[in-house]
């Protein structure tokens, strides 16, 4: 039995975040500081950001298109509202359509509230409410 709490099974410091692709991470960095995520690490080769408990990872692919990415990922949150508030004041274009855009909170049919930002290189984040 090991005494390192890093590989205990309480879930207490195991966690997993989502690793999506960026054309310039120095722009990545800047587009989601502007939503309030501070930047934990960043190099040429990987930038981790954080907001409160919510963190994202990306790594570069210049290559990428945007309008074909289908890249994803989910943020489960207590209030979607505040969230895309917060979102939509950072000057996101709130539309259904077009690169980066924040669509509006709405109850989806799995009956949870959400909404969708889709970041400068075409990953889609939804914004899924917890109650």
């Amino acid at each position: 039995m090991t005494t390192d709490a890093r590989l205990t099974n309480d879930g207490s410091h195991d966690r997993a975040h989502p690793a999506l692709p960026a054309r310039d991470l120095a722009a990545t960095a800047a587009f989601y500081g502007r939503l309030g995520f501070d930047v934990v690490h960043h190099d040429d080769t990987w930038l981790r950001m954080r907001r409160g408990s919510i963190e994202l990872e990306f790594f570069p692919h210049p290559t990428l298109d945007p309008s074909t990415s289908d890249h994803q990922c989910v943020l489960r949150v207590a209030d979607v509202d505040a969230l895309h508030a917060a979102f939509a004041q950072a000057g996101v274009a709130q539309s259904t359509t077009g690169i980066p855009r924040l669509t509006p909170v709405a109850t989806q049919s799995w009956g949870q509230r959400a909404a969708y930002l889709v970041d400068l290189d075409g990953s889609q984040l939804a914004l899924v409410e917890e109650r």
